[in-house]
């Protein structure tokens, strides 16, 4: 894999970031996937409803909270939509464009801001805005009255959720590159879980004081790209279970109440986890989708039908894997062995991140700003 586009992203403040942008598993020529053929149609998906709000950043992230689905536009429009029936429960125009998904705890919401700031919201209206040091991907963490960041130029930072006063920084020495996706940052009981370089961090929220680090990939290669390794956004938890995947590196399975790694593997994927207590999908970069043991990480199978497709991250649901493209299909495919089950058509542009549950409805976002909901019949 190579990486065909990068960009100087702003600074603000003293930080500097270099990003690199992942722009297509390229070499001399693409691969073309094989035609899927017919639709087995073995589940009897079905549209429940659709939305369009507007183009979106590739790291716009759905967030689900409660029956609610919460998403933001490239255009700075925060909307909130009930997941039974895509009504919307409320909309805000921030007036600036967005690079971010949506944190929210129920009470507070907060985005990331193109121009370098992070936006917390609440009650229909902008509460207050704080400039930070560099270009921030990840969707801010709202938990405990609190809001976490973590910016492009690796530091993690902790603001009062009313006020906006900024509590704590942590901050990591930054490699020249970092990866222009959206990375891991996730309570896990009294921890803050962050993804800095190759490393997972346990974290004190109160005041970010480290508890343990597992390391997942090591730096290596010729070159700045090469050496890439950061933790990419797509986590699978279960409990203090967390496996994580480090770009282009790793796979690996931690436990988060200290740090202890569970198991670590090689993988060339470039996209986040999907699981459930038994296993943790994820696909490489070829499109090949994996699953492991999570109690071990056993390889237990491998599936080749989608090849080729880029695919996205995986959810598990039910006995069904489902997984997105960029040609805006959602994919149904066997837990137990990736064999195809049955699929769904959204508006033709790439489903972005990983599609969400709220209750039985199962929701998907694509590029172009559709917002799309299926149940099985």
């Amino acid at each position: 894999m190579a990486f065909s586009l990068f960009r100087q992203i702003p600074t603000w403040a003293s930080a500097a970031a270099l990003v690199a942008v992942l722009a297509a598993c390229s070499g001399p020529s693409k691969p073309v996937p094989k035609d899927l053929g017919a639709n087995i149609g073995l589940i009897g998906v079905k549209t429940a409803w659709s939305a369009q709000l507007g183009a979106m950043e590739s790291s716009a992230q759905p967030h689900v909270v409660g029956s609610q689905v919460l998403l933001a536009s490239a255009k700075g429009i925060v909307t909130a939509l009930q997941g039974e029936t895509g009504s919307v429960a409320w909309q805000l125009d921030v007036g600036t464009p967005l690079v971010s998904g949506v944190g929210s705890d129920g009470q507070t919401a907060a985005v990331m801001s193109e121009a370098g700031e992070l936006i917390a919201m609440s009650s229909g209206k902008v509460l207050w805005k704080q400039r930070l040091g560099a270009l921030g991907l990840t969707p801010p963490l709202v938990a405990g009255a609190r809001i976490f960041t973590l910016t492009a130029d690796r530091t993690v930072t902790a603001f009062d959720a009313a006020s906006g006063q900024r509590l704590w920084q942590l901050q990591r020495s930054s490699d020249p590159l970092v990866l222009g996706q959206a990375g891991v940052l996730l309570a896990v009981g009294d921890t803050l879980v962050v993804g800095v370089a190759g490393r997972l961090l346990g974290v004190n929220p109160l005041n970010g004081a480290s508890r343990w680090e597992a390391p997942v990939a090591v730096s290596r290669g010729t070159n700045e790209v090469e050496r890439l390794v950061d933790l990419v956004a797509g986590v699978s938890r279960l409990q203090a279970n967390v496996c994580v995947r480090s770009f282009q590196a790793a796979v690996a399975c931690v436990n988060a109440t200290n740090g202890t790694m569970v198991w670590n593997k090689p993988a060339a994927g470039t996209t986040g986890l999907g699981g459930d207590a038994e296993y943790v999908f994820g696909t490489e970069v070829d499109s090949k989708l994996i699953a492991w043991s999570r109690v071990s990480g056993e390889r237990l199978w491998v599936s080749e039908a989608l090849r080729w497709r880029a695919l996205g991250t995986p959810l598990a649901v039910g006995q069904s894997l489902v997984v997105g493209d960029n040609a805006g299909v959602l994919h149904f495919l066997s837990r137990a062995d990736g064999a195809p089950m049955d699929r769904a058509t959204t508006d033709g542009s790439a489903i972005l991140g990983v599609p969400v549950l709220v209750g039985k409805t199962l929701i998907a976002v694509t590029q172009k700003g559709g917002v799309f909901a299926f149940r099985p019949e």
